[in-house]
């Protein structure tokens, strides 16, 4: 049998919120991408990749929950390609499989966020700490608290990075990026303490209450994008009227 750590009256109300979160973090890669086009702006790529990847990360969970939530003769099919000799169950290949995934595109996506602000690196620190990354989510498995506190250590140092971003740019938008990705740590933090009970939830209502902060950033984005359309302005560096432009 499985373990999921949300509560049996919550079941199906954190699919919701990964759905959501999921959304989000693709309409933020879309943005990230099409302004791309307009300027080059490899910083502002790589951003859009890395909440692309955590995206892919909260799909992954949500295609595993529904597993486990639902055992249909659709996910039977599927599992039935994979397993042979029944050494394991289709659940259980959904099981390990998708919350590999999880593990792996969360720790890569933060990583790629985590590398923005910094200078270059060497191709061989990059394969390095993927390896790290691949290895972490792997041994998580039968170890959360592994991974949510790899996960913690990641966001911690993001927040770091762009704290001091903040402090030079002063821009509304970068204090509401940082404020979303402060949020999200607390959540995790509190995950770290969790089980399967009311902890549980408050972590995943902080979560998504994340997500919600970087909605309003979308929202933002878009709204601004509009007032400038005319004059060919796109978000790329959230730069604000001064003359000077506020990087992120």
């Amino acid at each position: 049998m499985k373990i999921v750590l949300t509560p049996d009256w919550f079941l199906g109300k954190d699919v919701l919120i990964d759905f959501f979160s999921f959304v989000i973090l693709f309409i933020f890669l879309f943005l990230c991408v099409k302004n791309y086009k307009l300027d080059k702006n490899k910083k502002l790529l790589y951003l859009g990749i890395g909440f692309g990847l955590v995206g892919l990360a909260e799909l992954a969970s949500i295609f595993t929950k529904l597993v486990l939530y639902y055992d249909t003769s659709f996910t039977r099919a599927i599992g039935q390609l994979v397993v042979t000799y029944h050494v394991v169950s289709t659940v259980d290949v959904f099981y390990y499989l998708g919350f590999f995934f999880f593990r792996f595109f969360t720790l890569a996506g933060l990583y790629v966020i985590y590398k923005l602000p910094l200078e270059g690196e060497k191709k061989t620190d990059f394969l390095l700490s993927i390896f790290f990354i691949f290895v972490i989510s792997i041994l998580s498995q039968n170890m959360d608290y592994l991974f949510r506190l790899t996960e913690f250590v990641l966001l911690a140092v993001i927040i770091r990075n762009y704290y001091f971003v903040y402090k030079k740019n002063r821009s509304k938008k970068t204090l509401i990026l940082l404020s979303a990705f402060s949020i999200l740590a607390i959540s995790n933090l509190i995950y770290l303490f969790s089980g399967a009970n009311v902890v549980y939830v408050i972590a995943d209502l902080m979560e998504l209450v994340s997500y919600l902060t970087m909605l309003v950033l979308i929202i933002k984005i878009l709204k601004y994008g509009k007032e400038k359309k005319s004059n060919g302005h796109h978000f790329g560096h959230f730069r604000n009227n001064s003359a000077k432009g506020r990087e992120y």
